[in-house]
């Protein structure tokens, strides 16, 4: 068990956020939290120059070998900067046939994502529901902190990084990855960009900021170009608004539903859906927002997704971490079959699900969390001989690696899931409070 899941079973298990306040008010009424607080949200200002320079070329199709594709064709703001269409991935190229490889991950709220690296998983009390902090007491918290920091010494985990596998650790290494694919931008070559920025018509732009001899360095020209768009991404509130009804629930500015409420108290269940126990809810000590990840990886056995054409190879498998996109973990093995932990704000905007879009809606990654292990054949193709192919895109020798310990994955077959129809139904209601752009009545 990971030292996050530990912990938050510590907060959990004093009842979820203000669940010991609220067990007397009747279920079917609203719910007010009755311990708000004050966020600490970014600060609006103009943007500098840099991140206005990124802006255009953010929105920019002249990279494109098609000429209609810029970044954010795939991150489209409408859309939480994530994709734009209902298919599993996008589709780039000269002629906008190329299938991608990949669901298209959201830009938005990873202002505070830290570089990749493997480690002590991070054994400080942020994991923990902070608002049952004082109902720890300092000697309890003490304690848990000792025995915490002595279990991370042994729990080594991946965290951190961007894409899928996190293979980039910064929005300048991100940002040119898909301008020089050829299933995505397919912008050629460091030169050919270096040709369109040189006609851009923000050229002058990149001449006034970086200096005249910037165009007589093609490497350094393309790595200052996305800088600036790495720069956008951070200053501009869009990316980042923390608008949501839950936001300003944690704010005492919004009342959750009854449906909404006991979906966030199953959220939070550590034997109904757990999801908190990745999904991190609560806000940070200095009251910045939650980012609903705890930035981690794991292996969860996801269906494969037959609709992407490279799964037309049998042997071809989206390994994570450890490959094909990412080469220098290929020897880990250990980390095979694992992915980025994404944020769940504005997930119910979203039309595909995991790293291979092979879910389409929230009901159904509800029903895989659900029924993977306690009744497989809901969630996973069937064989030859009927039965299910369980965890059918990872190799056996890695299959190891796929987490049959935490709730709701430690049940078996035949056993009873951990969430009925209406507990879903339930959970999906609290997920749509993540969606920003709530307007509060006070």
């Amino acid at each position: 068990m990971r030292i996050g899941h530990s912990l938050w079973l510590v907060g959990v298990g004093l009842l979820t956020l203000a669940g010991a306040t609220l067990a007397a008010e009747p279920q079917n009424l609203p719910g007010e939290n009755p311990n708000p607080i004050h966020l600490v949200r970014p600060r609006a200002a103009p943007l500098s120059a840099m991140a206005r320079l990124g802006q255009q070329i953010f929105y920019d199709t002249s990279f494109s070998s098609s000429g209609r594709l810029s970044c954010a064709s795939c991150h489209s703001p409408q859309r939480a900067y994530g994709p734009p269409n209902d298919g599993p991935v996008m589709l780039g190229g000269p002629d906008l046939s190329r299938q991608g490889v990949r669901a298209v991950p959201s830009l938005e709220y990873l202002e505070r994502q830290p570089p990749f690296s493997i480690g002590p998983d991070d054994p400080n009390l942020e994991n923990v529901n902070i608002m049952h902090m004082a109902a720890l007491g300092r000697t309890a918290v003490r304690a848990q902190k000792i025995a915490t920091s002595a279990q991370a010494a042994a729990n080594i985990v991946p965290q951190g990084g961007l894409f899928w596998d996190g293979r980039a650790s910064t929005f300048q290494d991100q940002a040119i990855t898909p301008l020089l694919n050829p299933l995505e931008i397919d912008g050629g070559s460091v030169e050919k960009l270096v040709a369109k920025l040189r006609h851009a018509s923000y050229s002058e732009i990149l001449t006034e900021l970086f200096g005249p001899g910037l165009f007589g360095n093609p490497k350094l020209l393309v790595a200052e170009a996305m800088f600036a768009v790495g720069r956008y991404q951070v200053e501009d509130p869009s990316f980042h608004p923390y608008t949501s009804k839950f936001d300003y629930w944690l704010e005492g500015k919004a009342r959750l539903s009854a449906a909404e409420m006991r979906g966030y108290n199953l959220f939070n269940d550590p034997q109904k859906a757990n999801c908190g126990g990745c999904h991190l809810d609560q806000p940070s000590r200095d009251g910045l927002p939650p980012l609903f990840t705890d930035h981690q990886y794991e292996a969860l056995g996801a269906p494969r997704n037959f609709a992407l054409a490279v799964n037309k190879d049998p042997t071809y498998f989206d390994l994570g971490i450890c490959g094909p996109y990412r080469g220098d973990m290929a020897t880990q093995t250990q980390y095979c079959g694992m992915f980025l932990t994404p944020t769940l704000r504005n997930v119910a905007t979203r039309r595909a699900f995991f790293h291979n879009g092979v879910f389409q809606t929230l009901q159904q990654v509800l029903d895989f969390y659900n029924f993977r292990d306690t009744d497989p054949q809901k969630v996973y193709p069937r064989g030859s001989d009927g039965t299910a192919r369980k965890y059918d895109d990872i190799p056996d020798r890695f299959q190891a690696n796929i987490d049959v310990v935490d709730p709701p994955f430690d049940r078996h077959a035949g056993e009873a899931p951990a969430m009925t129809a209406q507990d879903e139904s339930d959970i999906i209601a609290f997920l749509q409070t993540l969606t920003d752009g709530y307007k509060p009545d006070r």
